[in-house]
């Protein structure tokens, strides 16, 4: 096994976010939701849009929602298999490829994407999220082999900070297409939004051939192999979860973390919507809002890793920032103009790149720091954060549905939050890592 805290092992780490942060950004939290709710919008401000999508008819956003849940959901299942795999075979690096290629792919077929494809369109959207996510679980379980526990909070934020560093100068590519396509030859901004899903799909793939090319393959667990990998990472799960039994502080912040995340990830995937739809805010302020929340982001996830090591640990720190993130979720409800908008915009960028990355950090300093199996403790790392957000974004779009409204959605983001908050405080008496 290498050495940690190696210098260059780290850095290709931390390329594989700048590689894939541009799907985050230009995906899931700008160009995308802002083509989609526009494509599939009758333009009509008093009325609700609807699309029917395999003859079902779904208020617009609402199958946005569901769409990313079903994403969730097959991670969810398909994550403890290939993490079995990968433990038995000592390959994780083969999975992180085969799902960045997939996504990229994704990414690059929807350049095809209007109204006309709507359909296919919807399950690559699919497929890139899958592609997506579904690398994540690999790329996070090389956090505890490559640094040590002193280490991990700094290059966790490390990796963050890259992926918004990446991921921004991409978007900056995109914004100049999208708001000056006739300068390129383009039909119009809808050709430069499509144009910008390819860039992103070329993008993703180009830069983690640096992390392909450095990162180890894995190490091969003695023993794994023999049985049946389509049950082992089951039988891995369900080993883990025997485990936090008699892991009191892991156990707490696993419940802790998988309800706050209900909120955080489905808040972050439906900001641009939320913007459009309830604030018929135009585009290109939508994508400069997103921006500019991006670039927040990143002295907000050093921040974040500074006042856990210096001043306060991490599980305080969770509980100050998960406060806030409530606060967020109840002011957006009763938001209605741009300037309010922009401000919650910026109090988010400053508080969700950290938490995602002290959540990753906090969990890998409660692990068995020695033990070679940590891809079976991150998948179930990873099973947790997908359930919840399956949970997150389909209450979200039924929430919508049955409402009529996506601000009531928020109240129960809140909830979320609060029972998260709530289990965090039951860690930070008697342990709390720095």
């Amino acid at each position: 096994m290498e050495q940690k805290n190696n210098k260059k092992t780290i850095r290709s780490w931390a390329f594989f976010d700048w590689a894939n942060s541009a799907y985050n950004l230009v995906i899931t939290s700008t160009i995308f939701p802002a083509y989609y709710a526009i494509i599939t919008s009758d333009k009509d401000d008093s009325t609700i849009d609807y699309v029917t999508f395999l003859g079902r008819k779904f208020i617009n956003s609402a199958l946005y929602n569901y769409s990313l849940a079903v994403a969730f959901l097959v991670i969810a299942i398909l994550s403890p298999i290939l993490s079995a795999i990968a433990d038995s075979r000592g390959n994780k690096k083969v999975f992180m490829k085969m799902f960045t290629y997939l996504g990229a792919l994704s990414c690059c077929g929807l350049y095809f994407f209007e109204i006309d494809t709507l359909q296919i369109s919807i399950v690559l959207f699919v497929f890139a999220a899958i592609g997506f996510w579904g690398s994540l679980v690999f790329y996070n379980s090389y956090l505890p082999e490559i640094a040590t526990p002193d280490q991990q909070d700094s290059v966790s934020a490390k990796g963050y900070a890259y992926g918004y560093v990446g991921s921004i100068i991409l978007q900056l590519m995109c914004f100049v297409f999208v708001f000056f396509p006739s300068a390129f030859g383009l039909a119009d901004g809808a050709q430069a939004s499509r144009l910008s899903f390819l860039m992103v799909g070329i993008w993703w793939v180009v830069f983690a051939q640096i992390p392909f090319r450095h990162l180890p393959n894995g190490v091969a667990i003695a023993g794994r192999g023999k049985s049946n990998v389509f049950t082992d990472g089951f039988k891995e799960l369900s080993k883990v979860w025997k485990q936090l039994k008699h892991m009191v502080y892991l156990k707490k912040f696993l419940l802790a973390f998988f309800f706050y995340s209900m909120g955080v990830q489905t808040v972050m995937l439906v900001a641009t919507i939320f913007g459009e739809k309830e604030l018929h805010l135009p585009t290109e302020k939508l994508i400069g809002t997103i921006l500019l929340l991006q670039i927040v982001a990143i002295p907000g996830a050093m921040l974040m890793s500074w006042l856990s090591r210096k001043h306060f640990g991490n599980v305080r720190v969770l509980i100050g920032v998960v406060f806030i993130w409530i606060g967020v979720c109840i002011t957006a409800y009763f938001v209605h103009t741009e300037l309010q908008f922009y401000f919650l915009a910026a109090t988010v960028g400053l508080i969700m790149g950290g938490i995602q990355s002290l959540s990753r950090s906090t969990y890998s300093k409660f692990l068995p720091q020695e033990s070679p199996d940590h891809t079976s403790f991150f998948s179930f790392y990873d099973v947790t954060e997908k359930v919840s957000l399956v949970i997150g974004m389909f209450s979200f779009g039924y929430i919508e549905e049955f409402t009529g409204s996506m601000r009531n959605s928020l109240i129960a983001l809140a909830t979320f939050f609060i029972l998260g908050v709530l289990f965090l405080f039951t860690i930070h008496k008697e342990k709390d890592p720095q």
